[in-house]
């Protein structure tokens, strides 16, 4: 296994609308006792990244291992390592088989029924509360509040509003959204417009995942995804298994 993986977000337009960041208090509540902790931590460590490089990262395996506190090993027994190998039994992430690129999700989707089952009686009543609670929201809301957050990273970092848009877009959000975001950003932010990001001689985009052939739509695969209100309300379909490896 390679000192360095590169990681990419794997974009999911269902799952990225109405999923969790893993930042949240769901993702500690629900998912934290069937993922364990060093396999959201690494997932929140992630996403915090992308927040920085939405488009993909060069990930040091040794330097990672330092900053999550879990040991300083590489190669296939790297706790790492490990870890992404865990998070592609459950389905978050996902390797491609002609390189070391490893997309990972940026939004968990509700815990499935299967996990639930898991879970001590007193979380699984208070999912239940909370799936009742969350039908009666406006099924986008989180969507915008995220997109616009993604939209002011982007132009804080030095992008203009045209490429914010586009990459809102690639990440799984409707046009739609896309366009509220970066408007709402193009407000809100505090630093002053900078030159556009300069482009590579093959006109990428200088981030890691710019000129590869192909993409985790390509790679990762899925089944079709569940209807919206069966998701919102953590009736989804099992997804991914746990096929042992609990690194914890």
């Amino acid at each position: 296994m390679p000192t360095m993986i590169t990681i990419v977000p794997w974009t999911d337009p269902v799952i990225d609308t109405i999923g969790y960041d893993p930042r949240t208090r769901y993702a500690e509540t629900f998912w934290l006792p069937v993922l364990g902790p060093t396999a959201l931590l690494l997932l929140r460590h992630l996403a915090a990244r992308f927040d920085d490089s939405p488009t993909g990262l060069e990930l040091r395996v040794v330097d990672t291992s330092r900053a999550l506190g879990v040991g300083e090993r590489e190669g296939s027994n790297s706790p790492i390592v490990r870890t992404l190998t865990r998070l592609e039994q459950f389905d978050l992430a996902c390797s491609d088989p002609c390189s070391t690129t490893i997309a990972v999700r940026r939004h968990l989707p509700p815990v499935d029924r299967r996990h639930l089952r898991r879970l001590p009686p007193t979380l699984q009543s208070v999912h239940a509360h909370w799936s009742e609670a969350r039908l009666a929201d406006p099924p986008h809301a989180e969507a915008r509040r995220r997109a616009r957050h993604l939209a002011l990273v982007l132009l804080e970092q030095g992008d203009d509003p045209d490429r914010a848009e586009r990459v809102l877009g690639s990440t799984g959000f409707h046009p739609a959204v896309s366009h509220d975001a970066t408007r709402w950003a193009l407000a809100h932010r505090t630093s002053p417009p900078g030159p556009p990001a300069p482009d590579s001689p093959s006109g990428g985009t200088g981030d890691p995942a710019a000129g590869a052939a192909s993409g985790p739509r390509d790679w990762c695969g899925g089944a079709e995804p569940p209807g919206d209100r069966d998701v919102v309300a953590g009736r989804t379909p099992d997804r991914g298994a746990d096929r042992g490896g609990n690194l914890h």
